[in-house]
């Protein structure tokens, strides 16, 4: 096949670009700017996108956006991060959308936080939209994709909770304290985090481009939730460490903001009764054997 990346120089892009390469597919990055051989151009800012240079591709994945754990959620921020999701995906969908020849499926990256902090609620891909302010960029980036969806392009929105490997994002950052006993528990510790194994993330992609009846949200994490508590019991357990400095949830606050609410201390408890309904197969379904599998090498005693 030949697909379309955006974002895919990034922590899941790369990994995903190398799979889909090695399994001898086409891929081409679109991107603001890079290296790579197969790239295109656009600056989703500016609002510039030759819909000519997305001809020819029978997939599309859309990674890019702002990232948002890198800083508190100033004003500026926010607005990037609402302007590079909506605004970026509106951008994308509408050029597709005049494609005379349209690619058959546009895989386009949500979040989990469209569900808001909701307690030990189970919540499944029918559950309602909750509040905050990831939850309302969640809901404009997911409406983002209308113009392709009303063209007859196949979209699939993956609803991401927390990807982990140890090569970037959250358990890269969280890997240096826990390595030296300095993990504990965050604020009182029964917030549900939902998570999911970067090489399951990329498998849940690949099942997305090929599945031809999977269509709308999809809720793409591993069926195994955990609390925060149990989080950091499995972290130490996997690496041996002492796990008895919490971080209390006024300190994480007066560190980060409200950042601190929207993610760390956020209880979103989410099922993926789609993947499961559809025959996805998680490799690393539960959070213990995830750490072991992909710690193992560079966390023996």
């Amino acid at each position: 096949m030949n697909i379309l990346v955006t974002g895919g120089s990034g922590f899941i892009g790369a990994a995903l670009t190398a799979r889909l390469r090695g399994a001898g597919h086409r891929v081409a990055i679109l991107t603001r700017a890079g290296s790579d051989p197969d790239a295109i151009q656009w600056d989703p800012a500016a609002g510039r996108l030759d819909p000519a240079a997305l001809a020819g591709f029978d997939a599309v994945v859309h990674l890019a956006g702002e990232s948002i754990g890198a800083g508190r959620l100033t004003a500026a921020r926010k607005r990037a991060i609402m302007d590079s999701r909506a605004g970026g995906t509106h951008l994308l969908a509408t050029a597709l959308a005049s494609l005379a020849k349209a690619p058959a499926v546009l895989v386009s990256a949500s979040g989990i936080n469209v569900y808001g902090s909701r307690g030990d609620e189970v919540l499944r891909e029918d559950a309602s939209a909750g509040r905050g302010f990831l939850a309302e960029v969640c809901r404009a980036w997911e409406a983002a994709t209308t113009p392709a969806a009303a063209a007859g392009i196949r979209v699939v929105v993956l609803r991401t909770g927390m990807v982990l490997s140890p090569d970037g994002g959250a358990l890269a950052r969280m890997l240096p304290l826990f390595r030296v006993g300095g993990g504990g528990v965050l604020g009182a510790g029964t917030q549900w985090w939902s998570w999911i194994s970067r090489d399951d993330h990329v498998s849940v992609i690949e099942h997305a481009i090929a599945d031809r009846v999977m269509s709308g949200a999809v809720n793409a994490v591993s069926p195994g939730a955990v609390t925060n508590r149990e989080f950091t019991h499995a972290m130490g357990a996997v690496l041996r460490r002492p796990t008895v400095l919490p971080a209390p949830a006024f300190a994480l606050r007066l560190a980060l903001g409200e950042l601190a609410d929207e993610l760390l201390l956020a209880s979103t408890r989410v099922e993926p009764a789609a993947l499961l309904a559809r025959g996805f197969r998680f490799a690393d379904p539960t959070l213990a054997g995830a750490l072991r599998r992909m710690l193992a090498t560079t966390d023996r005693a």
